[in-house]
């Protein structure tokens, strides 16, 4: 297999199960080195084999994560590698791996989904000069905040009468405010507490326009 081998030739070690760039022999061996650079390694010449279409993109995809990941560790592409990157509208090849990825999404295959990622956002930087910026709209909507009838609503009092301190004392919630004023009206008789402060409380939700 090596004297058909040309270096440079991406081919498939099954011993080490990964791709590497062919780069000579040294002796017995043939001289491996990974995708994107890194240290060379020695394989049986007579097992490798020019690496499937398959191989060469997976290969590929870990070499630019390996790059990227270099990149965020120094601080570099810490933002740009954490957003999903935004297709360039009318180019196709963004389209292509838009659909890619979406069709990932669909499927849970977050695999396939980070390899669609990584490759749009090389394919951005090699033909886009970068990764397009995302615009935030923001729209302005006139709700209308309702009363929720589905919920009662509640009173309550509390005793506030008190020369030092205040008495404390208190209804407890009611859904009907006659059963508060008729508890105000038991308590100023036993106490002759005159003050009270009283609450009302509802629930009211977000109703957008139609």
């Amino acid at each position: 297999m090596v004297e058909q081998v040309e270096p440079g030739t991406l081919v498939h070690d099954p011993q080490a199960r990964k791709v590497g760039e062919y780069r000579g022999k040294a002796g017995p061996y043939a001289m491996l080195r990974p995708l994107g650079g890194g240290r060379e390694w020695q394989a049986d010449p007579a097992l490798i084999r020019a690496a499937t279409p398959e191989e060469r993109l997976s290969a590929e995809v870990k070499a630019v994560n390996y790059r990227s990941g270099n990149a965020t560790a120094a601080g570099h592409q810490g933002d740009e590698v954490s957003r999903p990157p935004v297709p360039v509208p009318d180019c196709a090849t963004c389209g292509d791996l838009a659909v890619r990825r979406d069709d990932a999404r669909t499927r849970c295959d977050g695999t396939d989904e980070t390899d669609a990622n990584v490759l749009l956002r090389r394919h951005l930087r090699a033909a886009h000069g970068g990764t397009p910026t995302r615009r935030r709209i923001f729209r302005y909507v006139p709700y209308t905040i309702m009363q929720d009838a589905t919920a009662e609503p509640e009173y309550e009092a509390r005793c506030v009468s008190g020369a030092e301190a205040d008495c404390g004392a208190g209804s407890g919630p009611r859904s009907d405010p006659a059963d508060v004023e008729e508890w105000q009206r038991r308590h100023t008789q036993e106490t002759r507490h005159t003050r009270y402060r009283r609450n009302f409380a509802d629930y009211a939700g977000m109703e957008p326009p139609c």
